[in-house]
């Protein structure tokens, strides 16, 4: 899931996306539209309900059609999306901004749909304290969440970034090469690869994302100019993730197995990287959570981290060069460049039984 987010991707944006809807056909009254999911615990509810029918359902009763395409990449999807592919995608808070918004899109936070909260860890080899990990070198994915949450640890005990030794570091090799090198004496990565590095002989978990609850957000963005030419597109979205929601907090195992599946583990590894998710099952905890004002406290935390890391873009002179908008009417930010919403009005319908 949580690659690298580097401004760079952008430019290869067009390249990867294919064929594309121009901005003014993307904003135009339509009936057919694309959204794309990759794989992580909190979004491998988007594959069960297409596969199961969900999705269609919900479609047919607005009387539209909602293509599901799982990629792999998962920053290749936010590409796709910003580029025009698709009319939505799954991603975090801060990528939401890093790309498509820092991009030019207008986005809008259609589903807030969990939280990190523990699914992002640094853990180290042997017994010692985050004070000492002064001086030490780290290994990880680079300009990531991973990298977020590492800086917020740090910060914690009065350190920086410029108190350790990063070393970027895929996510397909963070395993293999916490395991193989007895050199490597650190890592931040996200499950199941924390669940993995933290079992091994003589690690210990320093830091993870219950200690800094609700600033790793996973979400369904759409793009804010299709939503408001066609509000059904977002009904048909929420009605269809907040029934999948109900099956899995009645612990349905047929729909609980198939995503423990399709994310490549049993049913209780799955539900072992649930236990650390903190899914907002029903509408009205999103609601709160989404018009709660921390949550502007957190995005201010997360802009503040992409500008100092240049995840703005090359032209930002400070943080507030995109605007960020909050329920309520609050903008961190360029009022006049808001690209990244945050509304809980069609969260609120399921809410209410208004869909």
């Amino acid at each position: 899931m949580r690659a690298p987010i580097k401004a760079l991707t952008l430019v290869l944006a067009a390249a990867l996306a294919g064929p594309a809807l121009s901005p003014d056909a993307r904003a135009q009254e339509r009936d057919s539209f694309r959204i794309a999911w990759s794989i992580y615990v909190g979004w491998m509810p988007w594959g069960y309900a297409a596969d199961a029918g969900i999705i269609d359902r919900w479609a047919d009763r607005y009387g539209i059609d909602i293509e599901v395409v799982q990629i792999n990449d998962y920053i290749e999807s936010i590409n796709q999306y910003t580029a025009g592919a698709f009319d939505g995608c799954v991603m975090t808070n801060m990528d939401a901004l890093t790309i498509p918004a820092a991009g030019g899109v207008d986005s809008t936070a259609l589903i807030v749909g969990d939280f990190s909260d523990g699914n992002d860890g640094l853990v180290v080899k042997g017994d010692r304290s985050l004070e000492e990990m002064a001086g030490s070198t780290i290994h990880l994915v680079e300009l990531s969440v991973s990298h977020y949450l590492l800086a917020r640890a740090l910060e914690s005990v009065g350190l920086s970034e410029r108190d350790v030794t990063l070393v970027n570091t895929s996510d397909a090799d963070i395993v293999s090469v916490y395991t193989a090198s007895p050199d490597v004496e650190a890592v931040v990565t996200w499950n199941p690869l924390l669940m993995e590095v933290a079992a091994m002989p003589d690690s210990t978990r320093l830091f993870d994302s219950s200690q800094i609850p609700g600033e790793i957000i996973d979400m369904m963005v759409v793009n804010t100019e299709v939503l408001e030419a066609n509000p059904d597109f977002g009904r048909a979205l929420v009605g269809a993730w907040y029934e999948t929601m109900a099956l899995m907090a009645a612990g349905d195992e047929e729909a609980l197995t198939a995503m423990a599946t399709a994310a490549g583990t049993d049913l209780a590894g799955y539900q072992a990287q649930l236990d650390s998710t903190q899914m907002f099952y029903e509408p009205a905890e999103a609601v709160a959570f989404t018009e709660s004002p921390d949550l502007i406290t957190t995005m201010d935390l997360v802009r503040q981290f992409s500008f100092t890391h240049g995840l703005l873009g090359p032209g930002a002179a400070s943080p507030d060069v995109v605007g960020i908008a909050f329920p309520g009417g609050e903008v961190l930010g360029d009022p006049n460049n808001v690209n990244l919403r945050f509304t809980p009005d069609f969260m609120r319908l399921a809410a209410e039984d208004q869909l």
